[in-house]
């Protein structure tokens, strides 16, 4: 699927406000209302959009402790820790990457007794890791989920 102009300024006015109508995004393009959401589902259906969702701030929800964690893992364990990893709740996200570590990790939890549980009891407990490093947030100057364009 070849993404128009159109498509972009669907794609930034949703990325802004997820929960934009097609009725408001199709005044603001000056489009019809069927046209916008033709558009949106065929974005959807391309799986140019993977999903709606929320962003929910973890303050807020009482997940005040944020950590980052490089993570080395021996090459044939490598794809059974990341999967494990990204099945645990706690786990915001998990990445494999190039560089000085083979998995980038974010966990959110409640407070420090959480994070040193994670790290003692789950983290340290898979087999496969060979090195950890972390990382606590002390503030965020910004967030941004998904692609920006």
């Amino acid at each position: 699927m070849k993404i128009d102009a159109t498509d972009r300024k669907i794609l930034a006015l949703l990325t802004d406000n997820g929960r934009m109508s097609y009725v408001d995004i199709a005044k603001e393009l000056g489009l019809s209302r069927v046209a916008i959401r033709e558009r949106i589902h065929q974005l959807q259906e391309e799986g140019v959009i993977e999903k709606f969702s929320v962003v929910i701030n973890s303050d807020k929800v009482g997940k005040s402790v944020s950590a980052f964690f490089e993570v080395d893992c021996e090459p044939t364990s490598l794809v059974q820790v990341a999967e494990t990893l990204a099945e645990n709740p706690k786990v915001a996200s998990c990445y494999q990457m190039t560089g000085p570590s083979t998995l980038h990790m974010h966990v959110l939890v409640e407070d420090f007794d959480q994070l040193e549980n994670f790290i003692n009891e789950e983290l340290y407990a898979l087999e496969g890791i060979s090195r950890v490093e972390s990382h606590i947030l002390l503030r965020r100057f910004k967030s941004r989920s998904g692609l920006k364009l």
